[in-house]
């Protein structure tokens, strides 16, 4: 089955000041969802948002939300994510003490729950979890900086993903973050979902995505 590619505009690169205005000009240049980066200063070295804001968003937003969620202890705080608004909420598998139990969780709270690793983890950390996530994010910068440059030695985790999911009959979406333009698009051809932050807000928004969309 042939499916669509979707674009996840990262609001990481958007105009904090005007962030209502900036989720409806991505939107109806064609964003399909609006991925939104969650860290603590802890797991990883930035800091950003909270629950308080994923829930401001939720209120102005028409596409689903997809929060990755880059912090230590996310058991604490995904009640209150799911309660925001958040469609989709992925968990780091090196964050996560009981995955299966979280994952679970997660499901339970109504929203769609996503697994992730950074560059360094091997894919193998997440292979016993494949049948119980809508989505796999494959992290192709190290997460927790935005502009990063691609690492094209994780693209080998996306082909691998879709090759186990068709041998298994699975059906979680594959997802990938960092450093995502017009010419490393070439590279995600196995990809479901695309996260473009730099390449859609430094650009004119229809256009980029559109040229994400076209490969």
């Amino acid at each position: 089955m042939e499916r669509v590619k979707l674009i996840a505009p990262s609001i990481l690169s958007a105009d904090f000041a005007h962030l209502a205005a900036e989720i409806e000009a991505v939107t109806t240049a064609g964003a399909d969802w609006l991925h939104v980066d969650v860290m603590d200063g802890h797991f990883v070295p930035n800091l950003t948002l909270g629950a308080p804001v994923v829930a401001s968003l939720a209120k102005v937003c028409r596409i689903p939300l997809d929060v990755h969620l880059m912090i230590s202890h996310p058991e604490k705080y995904i009640a209150d994510f799911a309660k925001a608004g958040a469609t989709y909420l992925t968990i780091h598998i090196e964050a996560a003490t009981n995955p299966r139990k979280l994952i679970q969780e997660i499901r339970k709270l109504g929203c769609r729950p996503g697994i992730t690793l950074r560059p360094g983890t091997p894919l193998t950390a997440i292979e016993p979890f494949l049948d119980e996530v809508d989505l796999v994010l494959v992290m192709t910068v190290e997460p927790g900086f935005g502009g990063q440059s691609f690492m094209v030695d994780q693209v080998e985790k996306i082909r691998l993903l879709k090759q186990w999911r068709g041998q298994q009959g699975l059906k979680y979406l594959i997802e990938v973050d960092g450093g995502v333009n017009d010419k490393t698009v070439r590279q995600c051809q196995d990809a479901d979902v695309l996260v473009a932050g730099n390449f859609v807000f430094k650009n004119d928004y229809a256009k980029a995505i559109a040229t994400l969309k076209a490969h």
